[in-house]
């Protein structure tokens, strides 16, 4: 496993990336391990290094709201949501537009969770990759890491490289807003409350 500092590592890192690999990186709230999402080899092995279920579908994380509707149909609520709290710690799930993405990263659903980071560090890297993989970088069932030095007790296996940042991350996952319905729901409570959500909405 090679490590690396932001900023000087992030070109290597997007060359792992790329070439099939798989690393871990800082976002905003925790730090998370990815790939390309195209490449169904790569998001085998997220799934092999943290132990988590194929059943369970993945996050991406997307350079801007542009590429994320290359990916998804954000439709009004999305956009309206995105234009309040992207980049930073939202997460939506969106019904999903482009096919050719790994039907692992999906778990054969219909829809994919997107998300911007408010994270100088991986949105450079997202400039070069432009989508990446972003799932939390912990064993399934364990506690996400906010340090890379968290990372590096950890019992993750498997990785290609780290990109380390020297910060402090806030540890507490993105929120999770579910726009495939009729109505928007909140999948999982996190960085950004229902309230203020509900503020945007008008709910």
């Amino acid at each position: 496993m090679q490590a690396f500092n932001c900023p000087d590592g992030i070109a290597q890192c997007a060359s792992i990336v790329k070439k099939g690999g798989v690393i871990i990186f800082p976002t905003d709230t925790v730090y998370g391990i990815g790939c390309d999402p195209f490449d169904d080899e790569a998001v085998s092995r997220i799934f092999s290094i943290k132990g988590r279920s194929e059943d369970k579908p993945l996050p991406v994380l997307v350079s801007d709201v542009d590429a994320a509707a290359d990916l998804v149909d954000l439709g009004k609520t999305g956009r309206l949501l995105t234009s309040s709290f992207w980049p930073g710690a939202l997460t939506l799930v969106a019904p999903l537009a482009d096919r050719r993405i790994s039907g692992r990263v999906t778990a054969g659903r219909d829809s994919l969770a997107v998300r911007v980071p408010a994270n100088e560090c991986v949105l450079a890297l997202l400039k070069q990759c432009k989508y990446i993989v972003g799932t939390s970088a912990n064993r399934s069932a364990e506690k996400p890491c906010k340090t890379a030095q968290q990372v590096i007790e950890s019992r993750l296996e498997g990785h290609d490289a780290l990109l380390a940042d020297s910060r402090t991350l806030i540890g507490t996952a993105s929120t999770i807003v579910d726009i495939t319905g009729p109505k928007p729901t909140i999948a999982r409570h996190g960085a950004i409350a229902e309230s203020e959500i509900n503020a945007i909405l008008g709910l």
